[in-house]
Parts: C-alpha cells; structure tokens; sequence
C-alpha cells in the first residue's frame, strides 16, 4: 500500500512516531472479518469459530471471509457484514438511550448503522434513516426490508430538507461523508482520491451538515458526530467547533481499557472522544463523539394530521390478515400499493410525508392488481408477517441460490397453489407464484444476485430450525 506523502507527514506529526508506527502497520494488514447477527431474526443461530466484537451485542468475528453472496442467511437479514469499529454505536446508543425514541440517521448508506441503532434503540422507538443520494438511498431500502423491522422510514433528502421540515428527533447520528482515510486498508480507491483540498472541503461541509441537524435535534437531545478519517480536522476540530458554536456537552462512554481506543490526538482539546485506529484496536478506522443539546426538553405536542375520508380497499381485510399483529397499524393506500404504518407513529409519518421523500415505511403488504393482492417482498422478510398467511416451501441450499438469482424453479405440483413464501434454513427469502406446473418468482428484480461464481455458504453461521 501507497499512502499520499502528504498524509504520512501529517500523520507523523500529529500522532507522534510510536503510534504512527503502530497505524502504519496496522494499514498494511489484513482487515478483521465482521458481522453482526439480527436480534430479530436470529434467536437459534449460532457463531462457530467466532470471537464476540466486545463493545457491540451480536457482533462477532470470523476466521475467514466466506462468499457472503452464497449464503442464504445473508440474503434473509439473519446477520449483516459489517466491519467492527462501526459497530461501537451500539455501545453509545445502550449507554444514552434508555427509553424510546425518536431517531435521525441522517446519512445512513448502505444501513449498517442504522441496522446497529434499530437493534439498540428500546421497542417503541422510531428510526428515520435518510440519504440524499438515490442510488444509495435504494440499497439502504433492501438492506433495511431484509432487517425487517417495522418500525423505520427510509428518506432520500438533503440535511437541508431536514433543516426546514419543522421535524424534531430526540437522537441524530451524523456519520458524515469524509475523506475515507480509515477505510486505505479496504478501498485503494480512498487512496487515490485523498487530497488536502478534499480534507478540506469535507470539514466544511461536515459543519455544515451539522448545523443543519442542529436544528432538528430537541433540547436535551442525543448528537452521535461519526467519521472514517483520523486527521484531527475532520475529528477534534469539528466537536470542538460543535462545542463552542451550540454550547453542546461532550459527553463520556465507559468503554473498557483492552479494546484499545485512542483519545483527543489534540493538545488543547481533552473532551471525550472514542477513536479506533487498525493496528490498535481490532478494526478499521473510526471516530465518534456523543453530544447532548442543552435545555429541558419541552412537553411534546400531538400534532396529529387532519385526515380526509379515504376510500377502503376491500383488499384491507385480507392485507390484515397477512400481519402478526394486525391490530396495531392502519393500512394505507398509497398509488396501488398498501402499506402498514404502526399507529404509534402514523401522525409523525404523516409530516414526514408532506416535506420529505419517503422510499419506505412500516410494511409495503403489497401491490394491487385488478382483484389480485399480490403480496410485497418487504412483507417476506418482515417479523411482522403472519406465520400461518402463507404456505411455506423450505428450499435447499442449490435451490435457494437459484431463487436468489430469479431463475425458474421447477413446478410444485404437490404443494399448494398461489403465493408462498420459499425459506431456507427456516428463514424467509421472498415470494413465487406457484401454478403447478411451472412457478414465476417474485424476487426482486434489482435485488437478485449477479455473480456468475457462487462458492459455499457462510460456514461458520448455523440456525437450529
């Protein structure tokens, strides 16, 4: 690896020869392989021959790094890969948030961070996870369908919309775009694409992000300010300049001495700061800081949206019929979709409507055609979805694999007609239309897998079904 010049003589002089040398090598080795079990799918699966990452519940890492694409498991939501130092939000999350929430991941793509905070945050919580760039915005609806869990919206907007939406949020994670200087060891393009002037066109912008955020964070609020850079600009500067422009507190997490996180590299700024340098800690690059708002927060007002009278679809009855708990959302009709919104938070989704883009929300039950309800992949993977709605056709491995790249299945001439849901491992992949004597698959077409080499699955992870 050949790192720009002019970050190693930054980084010399900012962290001194000793750690430096530790950081440098740290670069040059392989990366630890990591992944996070979902708690809401995974009660009977077990990790073989993995460590527990220590500062994240589920988290743990692997000897090796399997073909994740060939592993059903993945493609069901039971675990997400994710590289370990991410996965310390959960730790902040568990320390600050003990009641539920409302909660901004305000520039959440791909999702591994919002997946970490949705396994965190108390039941009654809401997470609203935003991306302002469309292409990533549709990655983060497929990694949070397959998380499957009801309570989320997906966004695709700017912090700005967020700024001038009137939306208040009790917790934000800013884990802003950066200069990537601790992802060198796992993206050679980072490399190439470091620069001072980008450094310095991401610390302006990271402020600006925040002051934007600022202003839908409540009195008494939670900031969680994240990186994947190590220069101090990016990181000190910006919670001390957090500190200073909104008056925040920077506020301590116990983390235990053996997990080797590095604090404020800056003289003149001794706040807390949780800093995971490769060749210290057992992970990539990462900086977090936690910051709560000043002042008591004030009694919340229902602001509840006026609703006109809609139209029932007599499609409703059986759409309830396909949900666990059928009692505790509306059903929407929006276009010639039906969508489950928890009653909890269908006023707070009702605003978020009127001045955001919502890709996502609750349960999509699925989408009508003429008579026909047909059933939506969101409902599939959600753990919200009635057991006893649909028969169930548990698929090999081989088989599995096909479904996921939307190839034919054979026709189940023994197993009942109409749509079931195909499982594998007891966990549920998708939908197909069985007709017999031949079958369509209703996999999402954007989401089948494309890789023509498929190796075996993800040994070391079992479910006991």
């Amino acid at each position: 690896m050949e790192l720009p010049e002019d970050f190693i003589r930054y980084m010399e002089g900012f962290m001194g020869d000793t750690l430096w040398t530790e950081l440098r090598k740290g670069l040059m080795e392989e990366p630890p392989v990591s992944i996070r079990l979902n708690p809401f799918k995974s009660q009977d699966m077990t990790v073989n021959d993995g460590v527990p990452v220590p500062w994240c519940q589920g988290g743990w890492y692997l000897p090796t790094r399997p073909v994740f694409t060939s592993d059903p498991l993945f493609h069901a939501g039971a675990y997400y890969v994710q590289e370990a130092s991410s996965m310390f939000l959960d730790t902040v999350l568990r320390e600050y948030v003990k009641e539920p929430v409302t909660m901004l991941d305000l520039c959440a793509a791909p999702g591994g961070k919002s997946t970490v905070a949705r396994a965190a945050l108390p039941e009654g919580s809401l997470l609203v996870s935003n991306e302002p760039i469309r292409k990533r915005a549709q990655i983060l609806v497929e990694n949070l369908q397959k998380f499957g869990h009801p309570d989320v919206i997906v966004t695709n907007n700017y912090p700005r919309d967020y700024s001038s939406s009137g939306l208040m949020f009790d917790v934000i994670l800013a884990d802003v775009p950066c200069s990537g200087e601790g992802m060198f060891r796992k993206d050679t393009e980072a490399i190439g694409e470091w620069s001072w002037h980008h450094v310095e066109q991401c610390w302006r912008l990271q402020r600006e992000i925040v002051t934007q955020a600022w202003d839908c964070l409540r009195p008494g609020g939670l900031l969680i300010y994240s990186t994947c850079t190590f220069n101090a600009l990016e990181d000190e500067e910006n919670v001390r300049f957090i500190q200073e422009e909104f008056d925040a507190e920077v506020l301590t997490v116990p983390v235990d001495p053996s997990w080797n996180i590095t604090g404020s590299l800056v003289k003149d700024f001794a706040g807390p700061i949780y800093r995971f340098l490769p060749g210290q800690s057992k992970g990539e690059g990462l900086f977090m800081a936690a910051l709560r708002k000043k002042g008591t927060e004030s009694a919340r007002t229902s602001q509840k949206a006026k609703e006109g009278k809609r139209k029932r679809s007599p499609l409703e009855d059986i759409a309830r019929e396909w949900l666990l708990h059928s009692e505790r959302y509306d059903i929407l009709q929006l276009g010639e979709k039906l969508t489950a919104i928890p009653k909890t938070w269908k006023d707070f989704y009702s605003r978020v409507m009127k001045s955001l883009q919502v890709m996502h929300a609750g349960i999509t039950i699925g989408e009508i055609r003429g008579k026909d309800l047909v059933p939506n992949q969101s409902l599939a993977l959600s753990v919200e979805r009635h057991p006893q709605a649909f028969p169930t056709v548990e698929l090999t491995v081989e088989e599995a694999i096909s479904y996921l790249r939307r190839e034919p299945l054979p026709g189940m001439s023994d197993q009942p007609r109409g749509y079931v849901v195909v499982t594998c491992m007891g966990l549920a992949l998708g939908f197909l239309k069985n007709l017999g004597t031949r079958t369509n698959n209703l996999y999402p077409q954007e989401w089948r897998i494309k890789s023509s080499y498929i190796d075996t699955p993800c040994l070391n992870i079992h479910r006991t079904i």
